[in-house]
């Protein structure tokens, strides 16, 4: 039998969960805790096979707080959430916390075990939703890689006055702006402005700003 913990601040919830494992006899329940704080010191004290996490506990976070501070002690830790949020923004962070699975409350929890079960196997079975918002986050992420070590690349070759061309962009100055705070000709500017485009690969000089702006680097450009 496996062992279980379970974290929950709703204690009608917990003794729910607590009720219908010691009537299935699948898992174990050797903890059942209910703030995260709990969670994280229970688990160093006694570690389980499976942790079943809510969320919102003693603050909005507070279960993906402990997720990251157990996992971050102990790698292989088995973490789920079971929680009644399923806002994008809190299903990507929690899954970025390493948790194996992301479920929502739904009584009379009859596929609970069977999500656990399937964690514990290495196969955990993600509701279609969480798969498309985790696989969606990686291209995102992948793709900002991918940006950031070409941009990277490239910025060694950058002349100062190029530099100075970005800086300009990132403050919205147009052709005539740059060419009077540099004092030459617009002219001269646009010439500037293509080779700098060509050496980067773009064909806009808004998408050099949004570009150094996706990828945070704003201060390599400042004065």
């Amino acid at each position: 039998m496996h062992t279980l913990m379970i974290a929950e601040d709703n204690q009608t919830i917990r003794q729910e969960l607590e009720e219908l494992f010691r009537l299935t006899g699948r898992f174990n329940v050797v903890t059942s805790v209910a703030t995260g704080k709990e969670a994280v010191e229970a688990y160093e004290d006694s570690p389980v096979d499976i942790v079943l996490m809510d969320i919102e506990m003693e603050s909005p976070d507070a279960g993906i707080q402990a997720a990251r501070r157990i996992l971050a002690r102990h790698p292989d830790a088995e973490i789920v959430y079971l929680t009644s949020h399923d806002e994008e923004s809190t299903i990507v962070t929690a899954m970025a916390s390493g948790a194996k699975d992301f479920i929502v409350k739904d009584p009379p929890w009859s596929s609970l075990e069977d999500r656990l079960a399937a964690v514990l196997d290495g196969q955990a079975n993600l509701d279609a939703r969480v798969q498309r918002l985790v696989m969606d986050e990686y291209r995102r992420l992948r793709a900002s890689e991918e940006s950031l070590l070409y941009f990277i690349h490239h910025l060694s070759s950058l002349t100062g006055t190029e530099r100075e061309l970005v800086s300009c962009f990132l403050e919205g100055l147009k052709v005539r702006q740059i060419a009077q705070r540099r004092c030459v000709e617009p002219v001269t500017v646009k010439s500037q402005i293509r080779t700098l485009l060509q050496k980067l690969g773009l064909s806009r000089t808004s998408e050099i700003v949004a570009l150094v702006r996706q990828l945070k680097v704003e201060h390599l450009f400042r004065s």
